[in-house]
Order: structure tokens, then sequence, then C-alpha cells
């Protein structure tokens, strides 16, 4: 399966290396991303020539989720963690590359150090905003609809059997 932005399984056929608008004919229109997804795989399924179709995302919106309430604990907690990660990849590193032979003293040096860094950055952070922001919080990026494009070649018989797949049942397979 490739993602929206990779280019594996779609060879480059002329995509512009600079974000350019779409072009083409709109042959479908969907409330989700899924949706869209779905009317493409049921293209695909009919062996239409899905290079030259596009989904468009329209009317972007940012979404900011919240996910929790910052605490120093949860902050120190998590600067910590992430500091002992860091700090035990550098001092496995150190240990592989160590002339004195297998000791595990670079190792606990590393995690260590990462502990106190991590805490550092993670309460100077943290400080810096002042109570301002204290939630935590994921993005997402997504659209009111999603257009399906079709180059005119082919946008009438693309057209057709989206229509046929609307027709099916919502639990139909495409």
């Amino acid at each position: 399966m490739t993602g929206g932005f990779s280019g594996q399984g779609r060879p480059n056929q002329g995509l512009p290396r600079l974000p350019t608008p779409p072009s083409g004919w709109p042959i479908g229109s969907y409330e989700t991303y899924e949706g869209a997804q779905r009317a493409v795989e049921h293209l695909a399924g009919q062996d239409f020539p899905v290079t030259e179709v596009t989904i468009v995302g329209v009317d972007l919106m940012l979404v900011e989720r919240i996910v929790g309430r910052l605490t120093w604990g949860k902050v120190l907690g998590t600067g910590a963690l992430s500091g002992a990660w860091f700090g035990l990849f550098v001092g496995i590193l150190l240990a592989y590359f160590s002339s004195q032979g297998v000791s595990l003293v670079p190792v606990l040096v590393g995690v260590v150090a990462g502990v106190l860094f991590g805490l550092g950055f993670a309460a100077v952070s943290y400080m810096s905003t002042r109570g301002r922001r204290d939630f935590a919080s994921a993005s997402q990026l997504v659209a009111g609809r999603y257009d399906v494009l079709c180059q005119p070649r082919n946008a009438e018989r693309g057209r057709d059997l989206l229509a046929k797949l609307s027709m099916r049942p919502s639990g139909g397979t495409p």
C-alpha cells in the first residue's frame, strides 16, 4: 500500500515537481477521504487508468485535538524518558567503539546524561510557555470534502463507473 505522497507503485508520469493545482474534470465528490479512496479502488478494479485520477481535498482545515492536560510531572517524565532513549543510543555507540572491551559504563553514563539533559530541556521549554499552553494536542489536516478528478478523455467512463458504485448498498465491496 502506498501513501498519498509516496512514489512507490506510481511511476513519475509527468508529475509536476513544483506545487501545481490539479487538473481534470470532477467525476465524484465524497465527504470522507475513505469514500474517495473507495471510489478510486473501484475504478482500479474495473481496469480504469487510475494514473489519470486525482483525489483533491477541498476546504482544508487544521484540526487540533486535545489529548490531555500538561502538568510538571508529565512534562518532566516525558523529558526524562526521551532523554534516556537518546542517552541509551549514544551510550551503546560509545561502548561499541570503545577500545576498553565490553563495558556497560558508557551505556550507563549515556543514559544518566540523557535523562539530565532531557529533564533540563523539558523544564526550560515548559517554563517558557508561562502557563499559556497547559495541554497536549495532536494536529491533523482534513478537508471538508474530497473530489475525485479525472483527465477529460476518460472522465465520462469514470463518472459512469462511480455512478454504479454509488447504487450499491453501503456495505458492498468495490
